[in-house]
Formats: structure tokens, sequence, C-alpha cells
């Protein structure tokens, strides 16, 4: 099993290979992983991403079968059952790293700048339901950021929803904060850029938790 650390430097060594195109050559050696998996797993790393088909976690850190616990939702929004994901991962099978990733030009982010704006389509209710748990994160972040730089407003908006994210599954869940307390268990916020390719990790809260530094 590794720790959160060790974990956080294959992944950071994979986006590295992935930007440099220098990918790790799989081959036929993949299926024969492939069948050793039939028994079991022990994914490195848990990866709490958006749904956008530009963003697929394990092209993103050049990692194979099995290396990857992935779990994807339009926002990388958290509710029950994405904590309940994180949950069964972590204590299933002993991963001690999550990662939540965002990233540039998001869709759910986009849609709910422009809720507040005032710029609004029709949603469905279960499309609104998306937008309203990404909002809290970004109310703050509208009043504070220049309403003539689009751009960077909605950069900030990225990272402000991603570190709410990490912040819900830090506190939202007894298990997590327990595994977190007694058993190295680590949760990271990232965003990855569509025009580079390039994962950033954001910065984590002082203290055990900060292995991205």
């Amino acid at each position: 099993m590794l720790d959160a650390a060790q974990a956080l430097i294959r992944l950071r060594a994979g986006n590295q290979r992935f930007v440099s195109n220098q990918l790790e050559g799989r081959g036929p050696s993949e299926a024969t992983r492939r069948a050793l998996l039939v028994s079991g797993q022990e994914p490195l790393a848990i990866v709490l991403g958006c749904s956008d088909s530009r963003v697929p976690a394990e092209l993103v850190f050049d990692q194979g079968f099995g290396d990857l616990f992935v779990i994807r939702v339009a926002g990388n929004i958290v509710a029950p059952s994405q904590i309940g994901s994180v949950e069964f991962a972590a204590s299933r099978f002993n991963t001690r790293l999550v990662v939540v990733m965002g990233h540039s030009q998001c869709g759910a982010i986009l849609a709910t700048l422009d809720e507040l704006q005032g710029r609004a389509t029709q949603q469905s209710r279960n499309l609104r339901s998306i937008v309203d748990r990404v909002r809290p994160a970004l109310e703050p972040i509208l009043a504070s950021q220049p309403a003539d730089d689009p751009e960077e407003l909605l950069h900030q908006a990225v990272r402000a929803n991603v570190r709410a994210s990490v912040d819900q599954l830090r506190h939202g869940s007894e298990l997590l904060e327990d595994m977190i307390r007694t058993e190295g268990l680590v949760i990271v916020g990232a965003e990855y850029s569509l025009e580079t390719g390039i994962v950033d990790f954001l910065e984590s809260r002082p203290g055990r938790a900060d292995v991205t530094g």
C-alpha cells in the first residue's frame, strides 16, 4: 500500500509523462495485469473529477488498469453518492490519497456563473441541482473578482469549486474524518488545464494533509 505522499509522486510523474508525450508503453503486459486484477484491486489514488470528455484521469496521469479509482460527475461536485464512493474505496482498498480534480473551461462552472450573473437559460430540475451545489463556492468569487475579466473570474471560480469539494469531503463524513486523523488519508485539490495538459495541485491546508508542496 502506498502512502499519500508516494501516491502523489506517482501522479505527478505520470502527468509529466503525459504533458511531454512520453507515455509508458503498456502493450501485452496490460492484458496480463487486467487478468490479475480480476481477484482484487489496490488503486493508488481516488480521483473525483468532472465528467467532461476531455479530462480522463487515467490518461492525464498516464495510469493503467487498477491504478485509479475514478468518480466522475459534472462539475466534480460532492453529493452523498460521491462521498459514499470515496468512503468505499478508501476503506475497502486502503487507498490513502484522494484528488478532487477540476479543469479549465468547465461547463458546470460556466453555467453557474451564467446563473449568478442573470444569463441563465432554462434548466431541468436535475441540471439545476448541479448548479445549486456549485453556487455557494462561486458567490464570494463573483463578488470579489472584477467583472471585466471573465477569464480570470472563471479561473478563480474553478479553483473555488475544487476547494469547496475538498472541504466537503474532509468534513462531510465521519468515516473520512477519522481516516484523515488516524490512518493517513489525504484529500487534495487539483486543476487540469485543457490548454497545456498540466495538472496543478492546489495548496492544501497546513499540517498533516499538506503533501502538495
